[in-house]
């Protein structure tokens, strides 16, 4: 019990620490960094042999992802992106059909663009094939792979649920500005550590 609420306090402190970080970085930066990236994920193997790929529609402080939306469609592949269900750790990844489609989304109390409630249309991710691939956002990252998010379970949830599916648990890389990058990020039992991290010094 203990250890938990310390785990819990360890967590708070470092994602205030991430947040100052990400606050300090200035737009041009995070446009370098996200073009970076961007070239890095269009290049790597996993995501050329990847059909079926769910990717995060960023937040300020987040890698920028609409070249790589953008690269997906161009490539024939399916994207899907998160549909996150307030006051809960339940997470969906819905198919989007063009990335013009994005507009058509509807902004969220949090400032997020995802497919309204009543979107019943979209194919869900795991009611069909599954997913080849998932690009994960996160406040913070260490190089073993332990990824600290915003504290609501949505990824760990989902991944669990990708486990139960018949085509097994998908490929997770994790999109980091260089900043993000910690010595270690203290992790619980149940916690999913991401198969690999991307930043530019990587």
């Amino acid at each position: 019990m203990a250890m938990a609420v310390a785990l819990r306090a360890a967590k708070r402190a470092l994602r205030g620490e991430l947040r100052q970080r990400l606050r300090a970085l200035g737009a041009a930066e995070k446009q370098r960094q996200s073009r970076l990236l961007s070239r890095k994920v269009i290049g790597h193997p996993k995501y050329q042999e990847s059909q079926r790929i769910a990717i995060f529609l960023s937040m300020p402080d987040e890698i920028q992802t609409e070249e790589i939306i953008k690269d997906i469609f161009e490539q024939g592949k399916e994207c899907f992106i998160p549909r996150y269900k307030p006051h809960s750790s339940h997470m969906d990844m819905l198919k989007l059909s063009s990335a013009e489609d994005i507009s058509s989304l509807a902004l969220t109390s949090w400032n997020i663009l995802q497919p309204s409630d009543d979107d019943s249309a979209r194919e869900e991710a795991l009611a069909g094939g599954g997913l080849d691939l998932i690009f994960m956002p996160g406040l913070g990252f260490d190089k073993k792979g332990n990824r600290l998010g915003r504290g609501k379970g949505y990824y760990d949830t989902y991944l669990d649920r990708c486990m139960k599916h018949p085509s097994g648990k998908p490929y997770t890389i994790a999109l980091a500005f260089r900043e993000q990058i910690c010595e270690s990020v203290p992790m619980a039992e149940n916690d999913v550590q991401v198969d690999e991290i991307l930043y530019e010094d990587c």
